[in-house]
């Protein structure tokens, strides 16, 4: 009886590693094609309205570029501690807490300072704010060795029920006809456009920089090499020294951060308050870019403008065919199924053994 195994290769494939993400994406398209006609949707039209209808206005690429932002400021954060094998699913609770906290900044200094500094103290706000949620989950991995994941993907759902809690009691508007809100923002608290009559805005260099920093931290530290080395190596790295606490606390204060201030960049931009809903799963979508873009600074900045663009397309398409919103989503489950698919083949030859 013949069966199929895999063999570990001597070394990766580092050719093929780096094509596998435009591998995976072709995959994607491939293999959404019967589904688009199943649904009765014509392929052609349908990816056309998926990938190029939201860049042919000045207004298309501004959407694009501001959805692309916090995708990617918090795969950079989610990059460092996935590097680190701290696996952090919790980034969508620290993108709300960081924005509770930026929107409490907005609304008790907002008639009273000075514009950049009062977006000064939102963005550490914000940090702060994803910083403590995530000091949850480091804690009780570091001192009860509990499972990270299912601490940070449970506190998700504590931090969107404490945010409708808030917009629905202490936050609301007292003069919003008791819709579960915020006021909204005095100007100064919030960014201004780059460009009059649309939407993107300077938030969009806070990205930027912290890509750079994200870059320098890997290449550059020794901090950084100890996160890749406690991630590849784990027993090497003890026997080094490394304390595995420290990078637990390390890849959750850091992707805390990213996440927090993402969620100061959406309050402070396109939202201008708080409702119940503040994100369209950024925290969730950030974890498929963080991996397309192989965890690397420039990777992730490609990504996040690849999956922004699916956020963008899915949109498109809902209005122009009528279809469902969750088409999207299945593109991505899709995007990260043909990623590990193509990662194993890079690490593994597929052989056929008697058995």
């Amino acid at each position: 009886m013949l069966r199929l195994i895999l063999e570990p290769r001597a070394a990766p494939l580092r050719g093929m590693r780096l094509a596998s993400p435009l591998i995976a994406l072709a995959c994607t398209v491939l293999i959404s094609i019967p589904v688009l006609l199943a649904l009765g949707l014509p392929p052609a039209v349908t990816l056309r309205n998926f990938f190029i209808e939201p860049l042919r206005t000045a207004n298309g690429v501004s959407e694009w570029l501001l959805t692309a932002s916090p995708l990617v400021l918090i795969a950079l954060g989610e990059s460092v501690a996935f590097r680190a094998n701290v696996w952090n699913i919790g980034a969508e609770g620290m993108f709300t807490a960081g924005a509770i906290a930026a929107a409490w900044c907005a609304l008790h200094f907002g008639a009273s300072a000075p514009h950049a500094a009062l977006l000064l103290a939102m963005a550490c706000a914000g940090a702060l704010g994803g910083m403590a949620w995530a000091s949850i989950p480091a804690f009780l991995k570091t001192r009860a060795n509990t499972n990270e994941i299912l601490v940070t993907l449970m506190l998700n759902y504590v931090a969107g029920l404490a945010l409708r809690y808030l917009v629905n009691g202490p936050m609301q508007d007292p003069a919003g006809l008791n819709y579960p809100q915020t006021a909204p923002f005095e100007p100064a608290a919030l960014f201004q456009p780059l460009v009059p009559g649309l939407r993107v805005n300077g938030s969009i260099f806070i990205t930027l920089g912290a890509a750079a920093a994200t870059w320098l931290f890997f290449e550059h530290s020794f901090l950084g090499f100890q996160m890749t080395v406690g991630g590849d190596a784990p027993t090497a790295a003890r026997y080094a020294g490394y304390r595995p606490a420290q990078l637990v606390w390390v890849g959750l204060l850091v992707s805390g951060a990213t996440a927090g201030l993402a969620g100061m960049m959406e309050a402070a931009g396109p939202l201008a308050q708080l409702t119940p809903v503040i994100s369209p799963g950024y925290g969730f979508t950030a974890i498929i870019v963080a991996f397309v873009g192989r965890l690397r600074p420039a990777g992730i900045i490609v990504a996040g403008l690849l999956l922004s663009l699916l956020y963008l397309g899915g949109e498109a398409v809902q209005m122009a065919q009528n279809v469902p919103a969750s088409l999207a989503r299945s593109f991505q489950g899709e995007l990260l199924f043909f990623l590990l698919g193509a990662d194993v083949l890079v690490l593994h030859r597929v052989r056929l053994r008697r058995s």
